[in-house]
């Protein structure tokens, strides 16, 4: 139930003895269905729904180890918390960024997207947890999930703005930008190549786009909305230089794609493969990293693309899935499966990697850091992440 998308948030639930706040974890799998688990020290006063303990798959012997982490506590799946959408739920975004207060209204909306089926394009929904969820309420996610628009494409990824005023949507023919308010969308980027993953930044005015030909581009997502993609500019983006002999002459051949769309700049890098993933980082506003389906990871810097790589992070595998990027929230620690099943960790400064083992037998596909400090109970103690895969929900915490 958690191979495909994954978040963390923090919401008020009723209880005996009033609202508390409580952390719950949205997951989303190929097969459509959306989740919600409350996880922590929670559900001791319900006898309802299913109480999950987790078990330890590593090491095996943590009951003689030193330094032995807490375990994270039970997750609980109340009823009616189980949502069959159309198609593969492809991306959950929460609507807030890190700097921003953990009780306003707006870090409790999330933004979720089905990727879409053959008869069907891939759908935009909002599933609104501002107000207090009723744990005895049959249908908690369907009255608070809301439509907000649909495509005709293929929808790959998603992110949305400090205010959770807009989105921008990755689909297989380009960027767009969709109001969250009035379902208005607007394409700011197109092209033949899938948009597999794409951040907005801090100020929300530009867009890092990763496509399925190895590209990265920063578009301007300032420009008067348009509906009409032949209104976009132009570029032919050159990339792949091949070379050619014929006797004593040599022949250079430089292939091209079209995109349209407002560039930020006209230099674009390229990676080995598709574009997996793309983590921006908050604390380093240029910052970025990027992951391609070779198995690469490196870190960029915005204002020295032409420079290439800042740093490289050796030893991921990989040849054509999907795996997301998982930063902490001190920025320090990247986080990546790979093919082989194997969880790696790295120094994000030095490229140092830190931790390295095998305790699922399926890709771990998709992380989150909790971004309020930890899970309740365990703050300052331990630190950690959320791990999906087809294996299941795993925790993966060591001591502060």
């Amino acid at each position: 139930m958690v191979d495909n998308a994954l978040e963390q948030m923090s919401v008020g639930v009723d209880r005996l003895e009033g609202t508390v706040e409580t952390d719950i974890l949205l997951t989303g799998n190929v097969n459509g269905s959306l989740c919600i688990f409350e996880v922590g020290k929670v559900g001791e006063e319900f006898d309802h729904g299913s109480k999950l303990l987790p078990d330890r798959v590593w090491p095996s012997n943590a009951g003689n180890s030193v330094g032995c982490i807490e375990s994270p506590g039970l997750a609980w799946r109340y009823p009616g918390a189980i949502l069959n959408m159309p198609s593969t739920i492809s991306c959950i975004k929460m609507c807030q960024k890190l700097h921003q207060p953990v009780e306003t209204a707006s870090s409790s909306r999330a933004l979720i997207t089905t990727l879409g089926s053959e008869g069907s394009g891939g759908t935009v929904y909002i599933l609104d947890l501002s107000e207090q969820l009723d744990l005895n309420s049959h249908s908690p996610i369907l009255r608070r999930l809301s439509k907000i628009t649909s495509f005709d494409y293929t929808v790959w990824t998603a992110d949305c703005n400090f205010d959770g005023s807009r989105a921008v949507i990755g689909t297989n023919t380009g960027a767009a930008l969709v109001n969250i308010d009035t379902g208005t969308k607007s394409w700011i980027c197109r092209c033949k190549s899938d948009v597999f993953s794409l951040q907005l930044d801090q100020s929300g005015n530009t867009i890092l786009c990763g496509l399925r030909n190895g590209a990265i581009l920063s578009i301007d997502a300032r420009q008067r909305p348009e509906n009409f993609s032949s209104r976009l500019p132009r570029h032919q983006i050159p990339y792949h230089t091949h070379e050619a002999s014929s006797g004593r002459a040599k022949k250079f051949h430089q292939e091209r794609f079209e995109l349209k769309g407002n560039m930020c700049r006209s230099d674009t890098i390229f990676m080995p493969s598709s574009i997996s993933c793309i983590a921006s980082l908050a604390l380093y506003d240029q910052y970025f990293l990027a992951s391609s389906m070779d198995g690469s990871i490196k870190l960029y810097d915005n204002r020295l693309i032409q420079r290439g790589a800042v740093q490289s992070y050796e030893g991921n595998v990989n040849s054509h899935t999907r795996i997301q990027l998982g930063v902490d929230p001190s920025e320090s620690i990247v986080m990546s499966g790979g093919e082989d099943c194997y969880v790696r960790l790295w120094s994000i400064k030095s490229g140092e990697m830190l931790f390295r083992n095998k305790f699922m037998n399926a890709i771990p596909s998709v992380v989150c850091w909790p971004r309020t400090g930890g899970i309740h109970g365990l703050q300052n103690t331990t630190r950690g992440a959320w791990l999906g895969s087809q294996d299941g929900l795993f925790h993966i915490g060591w001591p502060v």
